[in-house]
């Protein structure tokens, strides 16, 4: 008999329209009701609609959250740097060649790059394989086995520089990445917050570094807010940025990514506002960072409920 069921990025497997699936599995097929099983369900956030579809499979259950939800561990050193979009490629270089100087033996410190599109992957891979930087890539339309194979070269360090897509924001533990680059930001700030956290893991200290431009202005203000929070530096020129977004002079923010009192990324438990006598626990107060995250994998916000 199952006793245990458990659910990892519980809420981007919701969010994303896998709701009929986990119903599926949950209630459908043999599986032991709520309270007979234990049902775990784990994620860095967790917002209150996807909290309130959660309770369908869980009864009486906790809800647990390790530092800030939603933000990230101090153990990470963000930068965020103004780089037009015609200047990127040459400005990676000058990353790459100083991490590299800076490396044991001169060896390239292991780099996760990040890009919007399955294209703009595969261009850069290339791209830095031309111009001596031996670099991977993985996205959605790699089969399995060419992700694992990618992984792999990369983990050894075959590879050191890995180009992937959203695909590798979450849900992969490679330890001793050095370097995440934001080549090209999300949209979200919560996907933000997953990618950074492939490094600073398990203790470990991390850098992330982010090329910001014209394009990202909705991203301005969740982007200095979560630096603040983490108690990381904000340049002059993003607190500008970030000021008029306030005041409807930037695009506005955007709906996910405004972030009141984090309450877009689940900080609490959504049963507290209406009464519904559930418990809620706290890890690590305010905005202070927890050395190492839950378990290692979350940085400072993980979060989880169980019944």
């Amino acid at each position: 008999m199952i006793r245990y069921l458990a659910l990892d990025e519980a809420d981007r497997m919701l969010d994303m329209g896998f709701e009929p699936q986990i119903r599926r599995i949950v209630q459908q097929m043999d599986m032991p009701p709520p309270g007979v099983r234990q049902t775990m369900l784990f994620s860095a956030t967790f917002p209150r609609e996807i909290q309130r579809l959660a309770s369908d499979f869980l009864s009486n259950y906790l809800f647990l959250t390790v530092g800030r939800v939603g933000s990230s561990t101090d153990l990470i050193v963000q930068r965020v740097e103004f780089v037009q979009t015609h200047d990127k490629r040459s400005h990676l270089m000058d990353l790459l060649h100083a991490h590299r100087a800076n490396g044991l033996n001169g060896q390239q410190a292991l780099t996760l790059v990040f890009v919007e599109t399955k294209r703009g992957a595969d261009a850069l891979e290339h791209w830095l394989c031309t111009n001596g930087f031996p670099a991977t890539s993985i996205h959605g339309d790699r089969s399995q086995q060419e992700r694992e194979f990618a992984l792999r070269s990369f983990k050894k360090g075959d590879t050191p520089i890995l180009v992937a897509t959203d695909v590798a924001a979450r849900g992969l533990d490679i330890p001793h990445v050095a370097h995440v680059v934001n080549f090209d930001l999300p949209n979200d700030i919560d996907d933000y917050v997953h990618r950074i956290g492939r490094t600073g893991r398990a203790g470990k200290s991390g850098l992330a570094t982010a090329f910001f431009n014209e394009g990202n202005v909705s991203l301005a203000k969740p982007l200095a807010d979560l630096m603040q929070e983490a108690n990381q530096e904000v340049p002059d020129w993003l607190a500008r940025y970030a000021s008029r977004s306030s005041y409807g002079g930037g695009g506005g923010g955007g709906g996910r990514n405004r972030r009141p009192g984090g309450n877009r990324f689940g900080a609490r438990d959504f049963r507290r506002g209406g009464g519904g006598g559930g418990k809620d626990y706290y890890g690590g107060g305010g905005s202070g960072g927890y050395s190492g995250g839950y378990g290692g994998g979350y940085g400072s916000g993980a979060n989880s409920a169980w019944d």
